[in-house]
């Protein structure tokens, strides 16, 4: 359960985090706090002290509360412009090794993008499993409905309408997680050879997925503040492809979040081309305020937008359990959809439609959402710490786990990736993001374990290294 005094710190927090209230800044005092967010003085009291704790807000006798100062600052990184084409993924081979390291338990877990088991409920989803099991019918123990579990599809479909997200529980189609999904979606709309458009620098699963079913990818520029809109209308314009896979919500690896005017214009350009939209929103209940961000979905009208997604980063990645939600312009593929979706285990989804249901989904979101923010904050505290004078920008994120980082140009993503692999450290260079090698001096980290000595450590090393390498530059 998070309490109020929590949630408004969560708030304040968010803001210092992202700059709105500079290092200096004088906060209201306690009374004022509290008449501004009505609540008790109490509740005021405890929202600044759990702040001052943190170290985010300092006291100041007979003045009053402050923002404390940030030590380390660190610029956006930057994105490489260039031209858009229809072609192959190239680093098929690459992608493949470096998925397969990203998983191994022996390494330093900055690689694949997953939650630290002590985020888990383990026991809440222990406790779920077991009604689950106990309240079983007959039929549970049958062949399951291809389309998924009328029990969960529901308690989907009723725990989104809480966040403003209408999707009827018979649009809803289970799977056995996000990528499955998107996979199944591309293979009965499109045919090999076919181009895809998507927004580089992406997950590199993606990019790896696309490869492996024969696609031939457009790569839209995208940065920061999100996608380039005017390249991704000219394509649509042209028709060079008729789908596009995209994250609106917190995008892996640069953490944006599209504002509301740019899904919008998303969804009516998707309507305008009759362009379908993929649409990956595994990361939008990874987000560090209260409100659940809207999917893109939530503007579309006539049904060109599907949304994907799964628990896999909200909750856990073992839990293999996703969905992928139709609209009206593709009724007429249902049946290819049924025959060719992957049953998911009946029993695993009871449990989570239990889980959601007993409101220990959404009370698991809340007490993430702090604690997530609070770690993410540690890692790149650290980073900007131990890299200290050298040229690196990190970037900033309203939500996720994922952190992206531009190294000095003469280093490459790729070699600081081998040298982390012979000291048992995993990290994913951005070569694997996109094409052209145009994000060789990047990498992306994972925040989402524990940040434990082990982990300073391995990101000690890592800076340890790029400065030795730059000593002859920074001397």
């Amino acid at each position: 359960m998070t309490f109020q005094y929590q949630r408004l710190a969560e708030q304040l927090a968010h803001k210092i985090y992202q700059h709105e209230l500079q290092p200096q800044h004088k906060l209201s005092s306690l009374r004022e706090f509290a008449r501004q967010q009505k609540v008790s003085l109490s509740t005021a009291q405890q929202c600044y002290e759990l702040l001052e704790a943190r170290g985010l807000i300092y006291v100041k006798a007979k003045s009053g509360y402050f923002v404390s100062s940030r030590q380390y600052q660190s610029p956006i990184p930057d994105s490489p412009q260039f031209e858009s084409m229809a072609r192959q993924v190239s680093n098929l081979d690459l992608q493949n090794q470096i998925q397969t390291a990203s998983i191994q338990s022996h390494l330093t877990p900055l690689g694949a993008i997953q939650l630290s088991p002590h985020l888990i409920p383990v026991d809440g989803l222990r406790r779920s499993l077991q009604r689950a099991l106990k309240h079983c019918q007959p039929e549970d123990f049958l062949y399951c409905n291809k389309q998924g579990h009328e029990q969960l599809r529901q308690a989907l479909s009723d725990h989104w309408r809480e966040d403003g997200v209408y999707i009827a529980a018979d649009d809803i189609f289970i799977s056995n997680g996000c990528l499955p999904a998107i996979s199944l979606l591309i293979q009965q709309m499109s045919k090999e050879g076919d181009s895809i458009m998507i927004p580089t620098p992406t997950f590199n699963g993606q990019l790896q997925l696309l490869a492996g079913l024969k696609r031939k990818i457009i790569e839209i520029p995208a940065d920061h503040r999100g996608i380039d809109l005017e390249r991704l209308e000219f394509f649509m314009q042209q028709g060079s492809a008729k789908l596009c896979l995209l994250t609106a919500n917190f995008q892996n690896p640069l953490g944006y979040c599209l504002s509301n005017q740019q899904k919008q214009r998303i969804a009516e350009l998707a309507e305008q081309y009759q362009c379908f939209i993929l649409e990956d929103d595994i990361y939008a209940e990874c987000s560090y305020q209260k409100e659940r961000p809207l999917p893109i979905r939530h503007w579309d009208r006539k049904g060109y937008v599907i949304l994907c997604g799964s628990v896999s980063k909200s909750l856990s990645s073992a839990y293999r359990v996703g969905w992928f939600c139709l609209g009206q312009q593709l009724e007429h593929l249902r049946p290819q959809f049924l025959a060719n979706n992957i049953g998911v285990n009946t029993p695993l989804q009871l449990g989570l439609a239990d889980f959601i249901y007993s409101r220990a989904y959404r009370e698991h979101l809340d007490q993430l959402r702090p604690k997530l923010m609070q770690q993410v904050e540690q890692y790149r505290a650290c980073i900007l710490e131990t890299f200290q004078g050298i040229p690196i920008a990190l970037s900033q994120s309203l939500g996720g786990y994922a952190l992206w980082m531009q190294l000095p140009t003469t280093i490459t993503g790729l070699e600081l990736y081998y040298l982390a692999q012979s000291k048992g450290i995993n990290i994913v260079p951005g070569e694997v993001f996109g094409e052209d090698q145009r994000y060789q001096h990047y990498l992306r980290l994972n925040a989402g374990h524990a940040f434990t000595e082990e982990i300073r450590q391995a990101i000690q090393q890592l800076a340890d290294w790029v400065r030795q390498s730059l000593e002859p530059a920074l001397s």
